[in-house]
């Protein structure tokens, strides 16, 4: 998979792309990132990216010239490249847009910034526009490498083991239940005893009550997207009972 990353800032994304999960899929040819300076498309001796905007207001606007050349020559290269600019006003991104994306052979993420890009762009250059959340950041840097951290570890071959993909949270609709490693007594805290017991059915069936608790206790919302078989439902009512019945003993 390709993923070109067009930036006023080279610098913010290359250091992480270099690192863990990603680098290393980097370093294999799983995964090919390409950092695109939008400054290398500007013209003039200050190679200059944003305006004033036009009928007034504060703050600056990413010009179209540059975007649109640096655009263009990715799509030259590959038309069938899906340009993305990452956009408070866009779709709000989660696990499902991640695999639609890990769907596609080449992406390529447009960073905005200041008050965002001249409108003449998001209306006739790009594919789709993309938001992590409600809540300003100064830059589309730091969404780019959101969503290449969540897009490539989808990818064939980047993580080490496909089943921990899979039980992963929302790639099942729920929170993940609780993870515990050595030592079995830390400051007094045991870790549960079923995880000791070599009983792997008893374990899967504490896990799989574990994560409908979790979820039910703080995301009971997507429980409500989650269509519960009858001994799903029954698992929750008896880790619900159970957890009520522990603090009215307290």
């Amino acid at each position: 998979m390709i993923i070109d990353i067009l930036t006023i800032f080279p610098s913010m994304v290359a250091g992480p792309i270099t690192e863990s999960i990603i680098g290393k899929a980097v370093t294999r040819e799983l995964i090919d990132i390409r950092i695109i300076n939008i400054r290398d498309y500007a013209v003039g001796p200050h190679r200059t990216t944003d305006d004033r905007p036009f009928g007034g207001g504060s703050g600056m606007v990413m010009k179209p010239e540059p975007l649109m050349a640096a655009i263009g020559d990715v799509r030259k290269n590959d038309p069938a490249a899906r340009v993305i600019l990452l956009s408070p006003q866009g779709r709000l991104f989660d696990q499902g847009i991640a695999l639609e994306l890990s769907r596609l052979s080449h992406i390529c993420l447009v960073c905005g910034r200041y008050e965002g890009v001249d409108e003449r762009i998001r209306d006739h250059y790009v594919d789709d526009e993309i938001s992590i959340g409600d809540y300003v950041l100064t830059g589309g840097e730091l969404p780019a490498l959101v969503i290449v951290d969540a897009v490539a570890r989808l990818l064939p071959g980047v993580l080490g083991s496909n089943e921990s993909l899979t039980e992963e949270s929302f790639i099942t609709g729920l929170l993940e239940y609780p993870h515990y490693t050595r030592p079995e007594i830390f400051e007094n805290h045991r870790v549960p005893d079923i995880l000791l017991s070599g009983n792997h059915g008893a374990i899967r069936r504490w896990r799989r009550q574990q994560a409908l608790l979790r979820t039910w206790e703080r995301r009971p919302d997507l429980l409500k997207k989650n269509d519960l078989s009858l001994e799903d439902e029954e698992l929750l009512a008896e880790a619900v009972s159970t957890k009520e019945m522990r603090k009215a003993g307290n």
